[in-house]
């Protein structure tokens, strides 16, 4: 376990009022801001889908997901009515597979109670199945321009180092003056009487901004940004020309203000090396000025990682593979995957080998090692040894698996390691 960083503790955050930082981050946005998918809609599903996908993943790794998942499930309903096979299908590979069980809950639970139509009330929007504050304000914020707060990774550790907290900001007390700035930064970027309607919105071309939604100004600070400024409907907007910066979709200040914190986060106030060179905030910021940038935040003890190690076995016959599907109330329920067993690291191969075949109901024969595959699971560093044989006498107990054809496995939702497993059986009978 890594000791805790020993940081002078402050009472109070240091560093400019929040209102002070809006101008200089909206104008930072509107000219950096990445040309998403999500952020060319105004529909709340969509951006939805987009925040719950992003949990604990990568950009360019949940772009090809997103618009896989708006093809074949465009909308609540779609959600709502859509077979477990097909969402863990859509879902493969994303992990956390909570996750879209949730979603799905979340959708049937808004057809029953709000009609269908994505709630437009936080405090609704809040008591959805698998939203937590955090997707709840990214949500309002994003799609309906309400003031509310964010808080995610990005976000704290831009705030963190901006406003010099030096505490654990896992802390609850650090952690509830972390929301606090965020909302002040965010009610600062509205103006009292801004409250666009459902689907009201403006479309920045290339960061000119100019006015929201028929007569209202959007303003950075006192001056309105200068250009055109269409209103916006919900859905898609129709792509600009070839060789013109990519059109963003805003609600308002307020959603352009949560997602430049994200921005900025993910693109200048990184983990490690962070671009303070290029910041829109370098002149605020209370890390930058006394040299904490590579300290801040400061996450406490970091949880030890555990090694764990399974073997699993590949069995094919008439082109079909054994495989089984994960019960209800495990990690990565309701997924595919070959039989394994976890066993004890410093298992000798024989004494692991029986283990997996006490699993399997039956003895392996001819075992051929064929792959091992090495992946992470929150702090677990697993170790999947994989064997390719036969079995003894042909029959299994009913609790071993399924026997599915090659084509049809191919279309099952497998974890993420077992899909390698998969990946590589097939290579190997074609072979």
């Amino acid at each position: 376990m890594q000791p805790a960083r020993k940081l002078r503790a402050v009472k109070r955050p240091e560093g400019r009022a929040p209102g002070k930082l809006v101008a200089p981050l909206l104008t930072w946005f509107l000219a950096h801001a990445r040309d998403l998918p999500w952020r060319r809609t105004l529909d709340p599903y969509a951006v939805w889908v987009s925040e719950i996908m992003l949990q604990q993943t990568q950009v360019k790794t949940v772009i090809p997901y997103y618009e896989r998942w708006m093809k074949e499930l465009p909308c609540v309903a779609a959600l709502a009515r859509a077979s477990s096979e097909k969402i863990h299908k859509l879902w493969e590979g994303l992990g956390y597979y909570t996750r879209v069980r949730n979603m799905q809950k979340a959708a049937q639970f808004i057809a029953a109670n709000h009609g269908g139509k994505f709630p437009m009330n936080f405090e609704d929007v809040l008591a959805l199945p698998g939203i937590g504050r955090y997707t709840a304000g990214a949500v309002c914020s994003i799609a309906f321009n309400q003031p509310v707060p964010i808080l995610d990774g990005n976000v704290i550790r831009v705030l963190a180092r901006v406003f010099g907290l030096r505490e654990n900001v896992r802390e609850k007390e650090t952690n509830a003056r972390l929301w606090k700035l965020a909302e002040d930064l965010v009610t600062a970027a509205a103006p009292a009487s801004l409250s666009p309607q459902r689907g009201e919105g403006l479309r920045v071309r290339g960061g000119a901004v100019e006015r929201l939604s028929r007569l209202r100004e959007f303003r950075l600070g006192s001056t309105p940004h200068p250009g055109p400024l269409p209103v916006e409907g919900r859905g898609r907007i129709v792509s600009q020309s070839p060789g013109r910066l990519p059109a963003l979709v805003l609600s308002g200040p307020c959603s352009a203000l949560n997602q430049s914190l994200m921005e900025l986060g993910a693109l200048v106030c990184t983990p490690r090396q962070a671009r303070c060179d290029v910041c829109a905030l370098a002149a605020q910021c209370v890390a930058r000025r006394d040299e904490l940038t590579e300290e801040l935040p400061n996450l406490g003890p970091r949880a030890p990682a555990t090694a764990r190690r399974f073997l699993a076995c590949v069995l094919e016959r008439d082109g079909q593979f054994l495989v089984r599907q994960r019960p209800a109330g495990v990690v990565n329920a309701h997924l595919w995957e070959f039989p394994n067993v976890e066993v004890p690291l410093k298992a000798g191969e024989a004494q692991a080998r029986s283990l997996l075949e006490s699993e399997l109901g039956s003895v392996l024969t001819d075992p051929v090692r064929l792959a091992t595959v090495k992946h992470t699971i929150t702090r677990y560093r697993i170790t999947l040894e994989v064997f390719r044989g036969g079995n003894r006498g042909g029959s299994l107990p009913a609790r071993s698996g399924q026997w599915i054809s090659r084509i049809a496995c191919d279309q099952l939702p497998f974890t993420s390691a077992h899909r390698r497993v998969l990946l590589t059986a097939l290579a190997a009978s074609q072979g």
